[in-house]
Formats: C-alpha cells, structure tokens, sequence
C-alpha cells in the first residue's frame, strides 16, 4: 500500500540555484515521509526510480539512496515511457504481496527546464554519473517505438504522431477543423482550470478555450492541429516520490491508518509495437482490454470510480483513452492535476504525480475507487491502477490481457516501389518552424489492396494546403521514395 506521497516543484532563478533531478526526487521523498507521519527517510529494502530523460545517471536511485541516507537497498529503475510510474507501483505491490519487498521508496524527476536553460547557455552541468559498470536492475518491458520505414521517414516524435491520431479522430467523428478545433479548445480549457486549483501544478493561469486555441506568438503552431499550448510541457523542473510497505510494516513503522491508499488491482499490456501496423489511428485495444481487466480485478465498474486522470499528453491520448474506458470526456471530470500541459510534463515522471494527487484526494474520501491510466510511446505502452482507502479483499490483484491484443489484426505496411501510386490519406499532421510556417507534412495512407503506407513532403506549398479543410480522404499519389504528391 501507500502510506507517503510527496510532490515538489523548484523555480530556478538561474543555473545557481537549479536543482539537478536526484536532489528533486530526495526533496519530494522527504516530503512523503513527512506525510506518513515518519521523522526521516524510513530504512527501505528497495529505492525505485522512473527513467530519467534529461540527464543520463546510469544508476539514479543509487544516487536516491545516497542522499536519504539509505543503505544495503536493492536499487532498481524503469525502462522509458509513461507507462513506468504506474507499472512501477504495480510492479512493487507484486513483490511486497510476495514477501521480497518490505518498503519501498519509489521516486522520479526531471529537471529538463535547467537542463535546456544549460545548453542554450553552453553550460556544462556539473551532475554525477555513475561508473558505466554501476547499473541498477532494470524493471519494466523494453519496446522498440518506430518502425524502420517510420524512422527513414524522420516519424520519431510523439509531437508528429499524437496529431495524425487527432485528425483521424477528428474525420471519424464527421466534425469540421473549426468544430473540432472549439471542442478541442473546450476539453482543454477545462484542463487548465484543474490546474489553476492544483497547488503543486506548473501552470496555475486557467485559460478560456479561445486561449487554447488561438494561434500567435506566445502559442504558436507545433503540429497542426496542435498549437502549443496543447502539447505536453516538459520545460518544468519537478520531482515526486510514494513510500510503498506491506501493512505489517506500517503497522511496525506506526504509520497511521488515516494515511494508507490501497492498490487494489493493476494491469500492464501495449498495443502493436509499431504505429504502421495498428489497424486504425481511431481505436486503442489495448486500453480497452486493460482498463477492461484492472476494472474487473477491483470488482468495481467505470461507474463505480469516483476519481479518474487519464493521460493527458496530447487531446487525442485523452480521447483515446476515454472511449476505450466508457467515459464521456466533456461530461466526465478525468484529471485530478491538470494534466501534462498544466500540472507539467516531466517526461516519463507524469502519473507519479496523478498518483500521489490521486492517493491524498482517497484519503478525504476512503469509500471511493480512484482509476489512474498511465500511457507511453505513441499511445503504445499502457498501465492501469485502481485504489481506494478502503483495503482490497483478497489483497493486490494483477494481469495482463497482453495475449489476447496480440491477436488482434494488424495491417501490413508497405514500403518503396510496393507502396508507389494512388492511395487516400487516413491520418496526417503538418509541423511547422519555429518561425510559424508550415514545413513538413507527414501521412499515413491507405492503399486499394488496403495496405498502410506513408507518405510525406517538405514541399511548403503542399503543407500550407493540408492545413486548410479536411485531408482524410482525400486521394494522393506516393512515389517510391514515399514522396506525397496532391
């Protein structure tokens, strides 16, 4: 169970007084001791650490460990993705139910804002890094993100994918750009208003759908549809920690009763590796079927869940999300932070933080069931949790329904003279300069024989077009080089 959350965010005036991520994620720790009502950092058997993007430790919790003080601790850190907080408390309420773990400090941050700050200055930072040697285990499952044909392409990036998913969204639902766009405008809006009364968020300024949506200076055009504020803020400097332990230990530690959140069940599964071989950019199965499964191991229905932060990184994540959980998004309060726009963006490190709200909020209500989805890759790697205050019957319970959505259909992709000629767009995005012009527009096709392949162009004739009325549908031509042609 959860007995400690803590949450912490530094404003750095400059690099002077920055803080590197190891020194954030000791601050939230000791901040979630506090909250469990113990003097000090408690004598874990086990300091667990999320990936870290922005500065590569090698072994990060040992650098944890260190500085709280803890000793002969088994050291372990996440795969990537933001899947990992989540995968990360289900990984170790399995092993506390199993007796190999007795508590565990569990712990992520990034301090991405001073480390851009750094490189623009041409600062080197003066951060440790273990010896290449010095490795912790490795928990959680490697997944290989891009396709070979997608990475020739230059496909690579979350803020190229996310908006194909939306477009393909968008054209499904028969609605307008315009109409889609207020929609959009509204969903976030609203998310920025749960920031706003979020105290450990990053953005506190609540911010009107026109905000949202309108296009200028200080929101330009990342990749349409997305302007930027829209789009996950990494630049944040932020850290958060839970202290996990088996009742007998709370018990031992005098921990009180007031402060446990229970895990009563958890899932894990991913969709097909690869963008090119999802049969649509408009169903996400392995939510579907994982959310579908945690639900049931708690015994509880959507319905039943009081509490619920879906994954936030792009407006199609949470759409997404929400139709593969039942949930109606504009109807249906589905973060408790205010998402990775507002909140913040810590790359993998989000969910800690939707966690650690979620586990304080359970508290205040201990009859309820809070639902957190946790989501990595391009909407690929997927974790489900569901806690209460209330003690589980018949303690943690976990799966996998990865077998069944590997069974799933998948579309075959075609590359090079195979993919050459007619074929009609079934999702795009166009990404723009810093500048506020359109440079690159990407596309993944439909061939007759119903193949996917992609297509792109840096033609800014061709990406100024594509931003103007609805391109799914539409009939293009593909080169061998996979080249778009209108």
């Amino acid at each position: 169970m959860i007995v400690g959350v803590g949450q912490y965010s530094h404003r750095a005036d400059s690099l002077d007084d920055a803080l590197e991520p190891a020194a954030l994620m000791e601050r939230a720790a000791l901040m979630a001791s506090t909250d469990a009502g113990l003097d000090g950092p408690p004598a874990a058997d086990a300091v667990r650490v999320v990936n870290i993007i922005g500065w590569r430790y090698r072994n990060a919790p040992r650098f944890l460990a260190e500085r709280l003080g803890i000793e002969d601790a088994r050291l372990g850190e996440t795969t990537p993705g933001g899947n990992s907080p989540q995968s990360l408390v289900n990984a170790t309420a399995i092993d506390i139910l199993a007796g190999d773990v007795d508590v565990a400090v569990l712990a992520g941050a990034e301090a991405f804002r001073t480390y851009m700050r750094a490189r623009k200055d041409g600062v080197t930072l003066d951060w440790p890094k273990a010896d290449g040697d010095d490795r912790p285990d490795r928990i959680g499952k490697e997944l290989e993100m891009s396709h070979p044909a997608e990475r020739d392409l230059g496909i690579l990036m979350p803020v190229q994918i996310y908006p194909m998913f939306e477009t393909a969204l968008r054209s499904a639902a028969g609605r307008t750009v315009e109409e889609h766009q207020a929609r959009l405008g509204k969903l976030w809006s609203d998310l920025s208003h749960v920031a706003a009364d979020n105290p450990h968020a990053w953005i506190r300024t609540a911010k009107s759908p026109e905000e949202i949506t309108t296009v200028g200076p200080a929101n330009r055009m990342i990749g349409f549809p997305y302007p930027k504020l829209m789009n996950s803020n990494s630049d944040v400097d932020m850290g958060a920690a839970l202290i996990m332990c088996s009742v007998d230990s709370a018990r031992r530690l005098r921990i009180a009763e007031d402060r446990w959140v229970f895990p009563h069940s958890g899932t894990d599964c991913h969709e097909h590796d690869y963008v090119s071989n999802r049969d649509t950019f408009t169903r996400t199965p392995a939510i579907e079927l994982g959310g579908k499964r945690a639900l049931e191991l708690a015994g509880v229905t959507i319905d039943d869940v009081a509490l619920i932060d879906l994954y936030s990184c792009f407006p199609s994540a949470v759409q997404l999300g929400a139709q593969s959980l039942g949930i109606d998004p504009m109807e249906r309060q589905w973060s408790r932070t205010g998402g990775l726009p507002f909140c913040g963006g810590p790359w993998n490190n989000y969910p800690m933080h939707a966690i650690a709200t979620m586990a304080a909020e359970l508290r205040e209500q201990p009859s309820e069931h809070g639902l957190v989805w946790a989501n990595g890759g391009n909407a690929t790697k997927h974790a489900f949790g569901v806690y209460s205050a209330a003690p589980p019957i018949g303690g943690f319970r976990h799966d996998s329904p990865q077998d069944k959505i590997d069974a799933l259909p998948k579309r075959t992709l075609a590359v090079g003279a195979d993919a050459a000629g007619p074929a009609d767009i079934e999702a795009y995005s166009v990404m723009f300069s810093r500048d506020g012009l359109p440079e690159t527009a990407f596309a993944a096709c439909r061939l007759a024989d119903e193949r996917r392949a992609w297509g792109c162009t840096s033609d800014p004739a061709v990406a100024e077009a594509m931003c103007d009325g609805e391109w799914v549908g539409v009939g293009v031509r593909l080169e061998t080089d996979a080249t778009l042609r209108i």
